[in-house]
């Protein structure tokens, strides 16, 4: 693994964004964003806007204005300058997707800029087709919000149902790891996608997800093997929920689990340490979602 990540990190990772990318982060309706809180747990997120709502005036910054974060988003807690953040723009209609990871240069009441420390494609495997659209400011309904240590039963409902989440991870700038020629302390946020209930519910407190071919780029898992934390964010499409899951993982790399998984690499576990369910948090609703063509030899755990 790490001779892979040394062969195609330098090739496909720029400290800058090429135009492709910069149109393409203007044209979207929200973006999934990675923060740490002050104790270095990480948190995925989502923002959104009307198109043009992030766009980049230059190669090297990202600008963010009239953005709409959910009352009760960690987010809110963890933006301030200086702040690293890890930025998916995804496309689910189209299946296309690119990540910047950055650093908050200023922080104003209507947005915010970002400069871009790494920025670099993801291909379109796994991705469902489903189309956004952004709802009327003014009616959206109010936010609810349900604090639990463990899984509730509607929280398992969700994410039984579920072919998409969002994971956040983060080496802190404490972490060993993070030091060092070629090393960077900062979040990252990824997508990872499979059929409807390709998350495995052990238990009130314990996930299991299969792990697929990728970029080979490693940045979830490189960061979960040094640091074990990472936040889960699961969305509903149709009613606008966000289920946001503070856990600590395991990465399971061989073994009768992992061949009883059709197509699994890997797999990773989750234990829930905290979990927050917010409805009405999401002013986005999407069209129904074609599975992606990648997951048809993919295995099932019905």
């Amino acid at each position: 693994m790490l001779e892979k990540m040394a062969a195609i990190g330098p090739r496909v990772i720029r400290d800058f964004m090429p135009d492709q990318h910069r149109e393409f982060f203007a044209q979207l309706p929200f973006m999934v964003v990675g923060s740490m809180d002050e104790q270095g747990r990480p948190w995925a997120s989502i923002m959104a806007g009307a198109p043009g709502f992030v766009h980049s005036p230059d190669a090297h910054t990202l600008r963010v204005q009239s953005v709409r974060i959910a009352a009760g988003d960690p987010l809110r807690a963890n933006l301030r300058e200086g702040a690293k953040l890890g930025l998916l723009g995804i496309e689910p209609h189209t299946r296309r997707r690119n990540r910047v990871n950055g650093v908050v240069h200023a922080l104003r009441e209507d947005g915010m800029e970002i400069a871009i420390e790494q920025s670099f494609g993801n291909c379109p495997k796994y991705i469902q087709a489903r189309k956004p659209e952004l709802l009327d400011e003014d009616a959206s309904a109010a936010t609810v919000a349900t604090d639990a240590a463990t899984l509730t039963p509607q929280m398992q409902a969700m994410i039984g149902r579920a072919d998409t989440f969002f994971i956040a991870t983060a080496l802190a700038d404490d972490d060993a790891e993070a030091h060092g020629a070629g090393h960077r302390h900062g979040t990252d946020v990824s997508h990872r996608g499979g059929k409807p209930g390709f998350v495995r519910i052990d238990g009130d407190d314990t996930l299991t997800v299969p792990d697929f071919i990728g970029n080979s780029f490693f940045n979830t898992i490189g960061n979960l093997l040094v640091q074990p934390r990472a936040g889960l964010l699961f969305a509903d499409f149709e009613r606008g929920a966000l289920l946001y899951l503070g856990v600590t993982a395991e990465v399971i790399w061989d073994g009768p689990e992992v061949e009883s998984f059709t197509g699994a690499q890997r797999l990773m576990r989750f234990t829930v340490q905290s979990a927050r369910l917010l409805e009405h948090a999401l002013p986005l609703r999407w069209s129904e979602a074609a599975l992606s063509p990648f997951l048809e030899p993919m295995g099932s755990w019905n």
